[in-house]
């Protein structure tokens, strides 16, 4: 079980930290993701993080801005967002899967386990 949190109402320009704790199973060897959807919009890849906890994508637009990190032994995936930007609002969803590979990582049908999601709203 995935559970995401962090999210809220910040200024562009500002910071947010997201954080998803997994319980059930550690996620050790599992590849790890950020997704989020806006009102009326498809579900789009933000950063992931490959099983080996070395690699990692991020679409480009926010390559430079944000920051996907996991601690495997708090058992916990982290998405820290900076200059946020109004365009990034949208409910953040982390997501597990512990077979999809590198060149798949952006795709959310390789992902099996999802968390509930987080709203974050940038405010211009």
């Amino acid at each position: 079980q995935l559970q995401a949190s962090g999210g809220g109402l910040v200024q562009a320009g500002g910071s947010l930290s997201l954080s998803c704790a997994a319980s059930g199973r550690s996620m050790r060897g599992f590849g790890m993701g950020w997704f989020r959807q806006a009102p009326g919009k498809e579900r789009e890849f933000v950063a992931a993080m490959h099983r080996n906890g070395g690699n990692t994508l991020y679409s480009d637009s926010v390559k430079g801005r944000f920051t996907i990190a996991r601690d495997n032994a708090k058992n916990t995936l982290f998405l820290q967002m900076n200059s946020l930007k109004p365009g990034d609002t949208a409910v953040y969803y982390c997501a597990a899967s512990s077979s999809i590979i590198y060149s798949e990582l952006h795709r959310a049908r390789g992902y099996n386990y999802w968390g509930q999601g987080t709203q974050v709203t940038v405010s211009s």
